[in-house]
């Protein structure tokens, strides 16, 4: 059954903790967690269509685990994003 909206008051007033409210995120927060992601599909994309000459040649293979784990950080981001 729904609470009415004195009970919910009340509740909140008994218990503090209960009614914490979460913060907006920072905008810089969002630019780097989607801004990453991107990166990271980017870093991988030019590494196939160059074929192996772009982004760093001397990786190698090593390129495709660069861009994995920029694309990580931000997928890692939106862990805490709501």
């Amino acid at each position: 059954m729904p609470e009415s909206k004195t009970r919910r008051k009340a509740r909140a007033q008994q218990d503090p903790a209960a009614s914490t409210e979460r913060k907006p995120l920072p905008l810089w927060y969002k630019i780097v967690m989607f801004g990453s992601m991107i990166l990271g599909l980017l870093w991988v994309v030019t590494y196939y269509i160059t074929q192996a000459l772009f982004p760093i040649a001397a990786a190698g293979g090593w390129n495709i685990i660069i861009g994995f784990g920029i694309a990580m950080v931000g997928f890692f981001m939106t862990t805490r994003w709501h």
